[in-house]
């Protein structure tokens, strides 16, 4: 009974020693983080809170970036802070990437009034996407034969030289620009991100794409080959006024939420600023590629020139860039026959689309023969590469020619024939009497007297020079001198009986038109 005889502790006592027993649990917070006060970004720097590891190096936080890319197209407001930006573009429509120079002065002195080359590529966001890119690029060619998911509006950029578009890579261009200049280059994007959902029922969300310039200086060899600087941005691609709808779907949404909400999001930016990020993998193209590369001559040359051979490109399971072998194509010295023929073997038919242009729907012909090719219809070959290459490819296949604006018939009246038909007249009196002649098809483009000159001298192997006048034979005989307007109120495949007629001044003779 001995602990009843103990006074109760007051209520000051016991709070005391709750507070120094509170004080010293707390005593070692924050020492592991130094002497002073954690901030807030430090313990946003911690693992867990990084959605993914940065492919920049840990050094570039303050770094100056020697260049900077500005697309001119507004930026969602409906991204959450501390989230990548996100660009809506409609299809088909050329927007507007300023090339900047951001050098400090003495900077890069190497590339001071020379030009460097800028690859612009559009690329998957999605790594599942990345590893299948070149199923998906030809699952989409072959739906959309003769198209190309990137292109440059050449007429519309300004300070870019020597652009060219790889025929087997449908998703870049290339250009060399000086960073001294104003530069601004318009690009187009012809795919949709709703063509590559795995499900297309209606609504899906399509796939986000990126756009990545990576840009290279000269080296030793003249070759643009050594990395400058690499930046991209994260674009939705829309059909048409899609965009437009979407920008103002989520505009109209950020508007409806609380004040509290709309601080968790970005604003909405007029441009978008390309951010820096690692060099594409496609790298080993940019050394290995069997196409020519630019020299310092700058000569210009027309797109796609020189590429016929580049291999496309495709990904291994690591992600790693790698190059399928290409259908070699062996042009032989000896002409294949302009038209082609059914029994044109494949290898022959290759040969045949190569000299008549049609290289880039080679590989969608690689296993087709002379009569594979001869068999298809209008319809199946504008289905495959187009409308325009389309009627061109079928126009070629039917071996068509181009009719004429005028075709006349002319024939050489000889003096014997002259004197046959004069004779025949006297022995069957007035009965008319039918000569037989020979005829020779003159076809004019033009419809100009120097053209029928030409063509007439031409048939009865002489110069023209030859000929000084050209005469039609009218009314009671009288001869009226051949003109253009003449030429061009022709019926179409009217005969002519051709007289000729010494000229007494020269050497000449005059043609007379019966």
């Amino acid at each position: 009974m001995a602990w009843a005889l103990k006074l109760p502790l007051t209520d000051e006592v016991i709070e005391s020693g709750l507070v120094q027993d509170f004080d010293a649990s707390l005593s070692g917070i924050g020492q592991e983080l130094g002497a002073g006060a954690y901030s807030m970004s430090d313990v946003l720097a911690l693992p867990i809170f990084k959605q993914e590891e940065s492919n920049l190096p840990p050094d570039n936080e303050n770094k100056i970036l020697p260049f900077q890319y500005v697309l001119c197209a507004a930026t969602s407001p409906a991204i959450k802070l501390h989230d990548e930006t996100l660009t809506y573009l409609n299809q088909g429509q050329s927007y507007e990437i300023r090339m900047l120079d951001n050098r400090k002065i003495g900077e890069l002195p190497e590339i001071t009034g020379k030009m460097v080359k800028s690859i612009i590529r559009v690329v998957f966001h999605d790594r599942r996407l990345q590893y299948t890119e070149h199923q998906q690029l030809e699952g989409w060619r072959w739906n959309r034969p003769g198209d190309r998911i990137l292109d440059l509006d050449i007429p519309m950029s300004v300070g870019i030289i020597d652009p060219r578009a790889n025929p087997t890579q449908l998703n870049t261009v290339e250009f060399l620009w000086d960073p001294s200049k104003r530069t601004s280059v318009f690009i187009q994007v012809h795919c949709i991100s709703t063509e590559f959902t795995m499900r297309k029922h209606g609504g899906e969300k399509g796939v986000p794409f990126r756009i990545q310039i990576d840009t290279f200086k000269e080296n030793e060899s003249s070759e643009y080959t050594e990395h400058l600087h690499s930046a991209s941005c994260q674009v939705k691609v829309f059909k048409p006024k899609g965009a437009d709808r979407k920008q103002k779907t989520d505009r109209e949404k950020m508007e409806k939420r609380a004040p509290q909400e709309k601080e968790k999001y970005q604003s909405s930016y007029e441009t978008t600023i390309l951010t820096e990020c690692s060099p594409w993998p496609e790298i080993t193209y940019v050394n290995n590629s069997p196409s020519p590369a630019f020299n310092s001559t700058h000569n210009s040359f027309p797109v796609a020139e020189g590429y016929e051979n580049t291999p496309p490109l495709t990904f291994t399971e690591n992600g790693s860039p790698n190059h399928q072998p290409e259908p070699v194509i062996q042009v032989t010295d000896s002409l294949p026959p302009q038209h082609l023929l059914p029994a044109a073997t494949p290898q022959e038919a290759q040969q045949w689309l190569h000299r008549n242009r049609f290289s880039p729907f080679c590989r969608l012909f690689t296993n087709f023969s002379g009569a594979d090719l001869l068999k298809l219809t209008r319809e199946d070959v504008i289905q495959i590469c187009g409308p325009a290459d389309g009627i061109r490819l079928f126009n070629a296949l039917k071996g068509r020619v181009v009719r004429p604006r005028l075709t006349i018939y002319v024939c050489q009246e000889s003096p014997q024939s002259r004197d046959q038909q004069q004779q025949l007249k006297q022995e069957n009196g007035d009965a008319s009497v039918s000569t037989f002649f020979i005829y020779h098809a003159i076809y004019l483009e033009d419809l100009t007297s120097v053209e029928l000159t030409e063509k007439i001298a031409q048939l009865f192997n002489i110069s023209p020079r030859q000929i000084n006048q050209i005469f039609k034979q009218g009314p009671t005989g009288i001869h009226v001198l051949v003109s253009d307007e003449m030429i061009q109120n022709f019926q179409d495949e009217v005969c002519f009986i051709l007289d000729t007629m010494k000229d007494d001044s020269n050497d000449g003779y005059h043609i007379i038109l019966k």
